[in-house]
């Protein structure tokens, strides 16, 4: 294949250049016909020049070849920079290196390091024999290895397993000495959580680019579901909202589309240095909300 679409790049390179970071999240799908329809998605949302996309890993890696596979097609076919996801879970230091090795071979250069959740029946995160019980290991491992940009995972609102706030922060600063080069964080509803979070960062030396993850919300149940599992809470007015709107789905997208919207927007205006999307794999939410943001940007409009 005569080179890639796109020259190598480190995403961390495209901040501080006085423009936001804008990027989207995938998850590789189950079956072919899922996978076509992820990248009419990824087509669509390319109209909005977002500087890249990430690809999630699935636990005890039962995704690993597709998402190697889908960031390489997003990268070479798409022309979008593209970031893996590697987690920890049920894997040996070896095969760690394998999936690394992949990666590279791929002519991807930006992996995001996360420990990962217990497959699906566990409650608990239980490290492989010979492999990681922290991602800050993780990050560790790759650092000694290789070249990659490495992205972190940060909880504006402290991580479920986290004793608190603090012991949180300690577990990012640990990531961040072990070579993260910027961060995205956890989903969130209230932007007073990630600007006391970023202020208690930089108290703690961390000066890295810290990227609020923002999750359009389309499903009133869904979204219970996700943020018990993360953590995160929704603040009492936008529940009431979403409820009140339950039952019409066309309803709670809007109510969605518009938090998301002004959250995006104050969280620009106020010095975030991008926005990170968990689209779910669908584009609609995400296509007006990033529009939006843009018109009122650069626009100047409020």
């Amino acid at each position: 294949m005569g080179g890639y679409p796109l020259g190598s790049m480190k995403i961390k390179e495209l901040f501080g250049k006085g423009r936001p970071v804008f990027s989207f999240e995938f998850f590789p799908p189950k079956d072919d016909a899922g996978v076509e329809s992820l990248f009419e998605t990824v087509k669509n949302l390319k109209e909005l020049n977002p500087s890249f996309v990430s690809v999630t890993y699935g636990a005890g890696g039962s995704t690993r070849r597709k998402t190697v596979e889908i960031t390489k097609r997003i990268k070479q076919e798409i022309g979008i920079e593209a970031m893996a996801h590697l987690t920890c879970v049920g894997h040996s230091r070896d095969e760690i290196a394998e999936v690394l090795d992949e990666i590279e071979a791929a002519g991807v250069e930006n992996v995001i390091a996360l420990r990962g959740d217990p497959p699906r029946g566990q409650t608990e995160f239980v490290p492989h024999p010979d492999g990681f019980r922290h991602a800050n290991e993780l990050v560790t491992f790759i650092r000694s290895r290789k070249s990659f940009c490495l992205a972190a995972a940060g909880y504006p609102e402290g991580h479920p397993e986290a004793p608190s706030k603090e012991a949180d922060l300690a577990n990012l600063k640990r990531k961040v000495d072990a070579g993260a080069d910027f961060i995205i964080t956890q989903l969130f509803f209230d932007n007073r959580d990630y600007f006391d979070f970023v202020k208690r960062a930089r108290a703690t030396g961390i000066q890295l680019p810290i990227v609020p993850g923002i999750m359009p919300i389309t499903d009133v149940a869904q979204i219970k579901r996700f943020t018990q599992m993360c953590g995160a809470k929704i603040p009492p007015p936008l529940l009431a909202e979403l409820e009140a709107a339950e039952g019409n789905r066309e309803a709670v997208t809007e109510v969605g589309i518009r938090h998301s919207t002004n959250q995006c927007e104050e969280l620009l205006r106020n010095g975030a240095p991008g926005t990170h999307f968990y689209t779910l794999n669908k584009s609609l939410s995400t296509r007006i909300i990033l529009s939006e943001v843009k018109s009122r940007l650069y626009s100047g409009s409020r």
